[in-house]
């Protein structure tokens, strides 16, 4: 009973090893058959880190706009190897990326506009973008040019 609702835990989204290793001990597995039956999911190819990683990375990036710096952060913290971080991070296509950031820049600039102070503004526009993932040198020269555009 207990192998059929593993295999439905890793069918119903991608998983990484940490999250099937966490719910085969939730499910009262020993840490022997843990280890054995993580070693068949893989085996299988219903477990895979890359694909995980891949859809992660994705996942996170068009739904919540996380930046790279997040979701390599989020990745991890899942243990997930720098191979499979740098593979999942292909996914995110750089015109997109720079689209996103300009648009979260622009959204944060309206809602900012009763702020007095330009330094006010860039600072908080600066928390925001780099609490979202976005790399700082990036968020430093979007935000020179929406301030420069105003």
């Amino acid at each position: 009973m207990e192998l059929k609702s593993i295999l439905h835990y890793c069918k119903y989204q991608e998983r990484c090893h940490s999250e099937v290793r966490n719910k085969l001990y939730e499910l009262g597995f020993t840490s022997v058959d843990v280890e054995r039956l993580l070693t068949e999911l893989i085996a299988t190819d219903v477990v895979n880190e890359e694909r995980f990683a891949r859809a992660f990375a994705r996942g996170k990036f068009r739904m919540k706009q996380w930046g790279r710096e997040k979701i390599k952060i989020e990745l991890k913290q899942r243990k997930i190897s720098d191979y499979c971080i740098k593979k999942a991070l292909t996914e995110i296509d750089g015109d997109e990326y720079d689209a996103i950031l300009n648009k979260l820049a622009a959204k944060k600039l309206v809602q900012l506009k009763s702020d007095r102070s330009e330094l006010s503004k860039k600072g908080k526009l600066y928390r925001y973008l780099v609490q979202k993932g976005y790399e700082r040198d990036i968020v430093i020269s979007v935000i020179n040019d929406h301030i420069k555009k105003k």
